[in-house]
């Protein structure tokens, strides 16, 4: 398989556990610091089961990482993994750049 390919598996993952709005929400609260799920339930209008739920799937997908404090599990956003989605989607608007300026001129020169 082929490494892009593979880039792009990784990168529709990541948009798929986005394209939650709960999960978005853990995930812009985590960019605040390090937290527990049941430090996220307080701040957010989720239960803590559900933000586990929606914690285990950040962290499959490799968007978060558990940090151990003492005996409380915390998570942390892994910006890695936002960056190569920042950098897919970079690439991919550079790309209809690119092809939008060969229309306009190929319009202009009729």
């Amino acid at each position: 398989m082929n490494n892009g390919i593979i880039v792009d598996r990784v990168v529709v993952d990541m948009c798929s556990a986005l394209g939650d709005e709960s999960r978005w929400s853990i995930l812009a609260a985590l960019g605040e610091g390090d937290a527990s799920a049941s430090a996220l339930s307080r701040k957010l209008p989720i239960t803590r089961q559900a933000i586990a739920k929606h914690l285990a799937v950040l962290q499959e997908v490799g968007l978060v990482e558990t940090v151990q404090a003492g005996r409380e599990v915390r998570y942390r956003v892994v910006g890695a993994g936002l960056s190569t989605v920042a950098r897919r989607l970079d690439a991919i608007g550079i790309e209809w750049d690119r092809r939008l300026a060969a229309i306009k001129q190929i319009a202009e020169n009729l």
